[in-house]
């Protein structure tokens, strides 16, 4: 199965990218817009997992404080846009330690640098800079392990665990 660790983001911070990803539409941008309900933060991609309990048990060892979220520039790889989350110490802490417990564990993950985003379209095109980053934040109280799986020809995210 197909997994990954993120921060599910509150109502409040996905309406927020809703209302963005609305106005880029007016804009003309065009692209794969993500649906609201898989809105997230990745932490850790873990990608093919015959098991998810070694990743569960990492999650249950994670020590981590509750901490803000909240949205800052917008940004591309490539054709993809995103929205960037203002780095804290309560997120840079919280990534470090859980990619210490998946290296301890000797669980894959992918190793890139980790930039906090949120995808919001994929194959995009048009004139994306001309709208603001969103207005919202969150506290972030949990985190959770998830699956990744294409039904009825979308992509579906299911929480399997969380701390």
């Amino acid at each position: 199965m197909r997994l990954f660790i993120a921060i599910q983001l509150s109502e409040e911070m996905k309406a927020a990218l809703l209302e963005s990803m609305h106005s880029l539409k007016k804009l003309g941008v065009k692209g794969r817009y993500v649906p609201g309900q898989n809105l997230h933060l990745t932490l850790a991609f873990l990608g093919e997992c015959p098991d998810a309990a070694p990743a569960k048990a990492v999650l249950e060892q994670l020590p981590y404080k509750p901490f803000r979220l909240s949205f800052s520039q917008a940004g591309t790889f490539g054709d993809l846009l995103w929205i960037g989350l203002k780095g804290n110490q309560g997120l840079s802490a919280l990534v470090r330690d859980l990619r210490a417990g998946l290296d301890q564990a000797g669980i894959e993950y992918d190793r890139k640098a980790f930039r906090p985003h949120i995808t919001i379209v994929r194959e995009m095109g048009g004139p994306w800079q001309k709208l603001p980053p969103p207005k919202g934040e969150m506290m972030v109280k949990k985190v959770s392990l998830m699956r990744s799986e294409v039904r009825d020809g979308k992509r579906v995210y299911t929480e399997l665990f969380s701390v």
